[in-house]
């Protein structure tokens, strides 16, 4: 049975992780200097500024959120995994606790199929990421 777990510092290394193998399957636009800028910059600058939850499905975690306020910074399903409906059950459980804003980069498709069937309606774009890349962003919200 799948169940919603706190993360802290512990649980950084197996985040990455799971970070990884998602944006290796799901980001192929990403180029290599970019994937390396954002994985050393995960768990010293990413983590530690999001409240984090994963799900844990026979105690191992399959994907986690990242909630600031009322806004979803970060969701990654581990790549074997997608498609289960982890995803999901991570949306539903940030909306619950009242978030109702995602960014989602405007070349992953699958992800923003993903959240228009959550009910999430594209409200804005900027032509970069927050790090100034030529990674299109689409401001979603509900």
């Amino acid at each position: 049975m799948s169940e919603i777990v706190r993360c802290d510092r512990g649980d950084y290394a197996v985040l990455a992780g799971i970070w990884e193998r998602s944006v290796l399957a799901t980001h192929g636009f990403l180029d290599d200097v970019a994937f390396e800028e954002i994985k050393v910059a995960l768990q010293a600058d990413y983590f530690p500024c999001v409240e984090l939850y994963a799900v844990s499905e026979h105690d191992a975690l399959v994907g986690f959120i990242g909630l600031h306020g009322d806004m979803i910074e970060m969701l990654f399903v581990d790549d074997g995994c997608r498609g289960c409906g982890y995803g999901s059950i991570l949306v539903e459980f940030a909306v619950r606790r009242g978030a109702v804003k995602v960014d989602v980069n405007e070349q992953n498709p699958s992800a923003l199929a993903f959240y228009q069937s959550k009910g999430f309606r594209i409200i804005g774009r900027d032509a970069t990421d927050d790090a100034g890349r030529p990674y299109p962003i689409l401001h979603l919200s509900l």
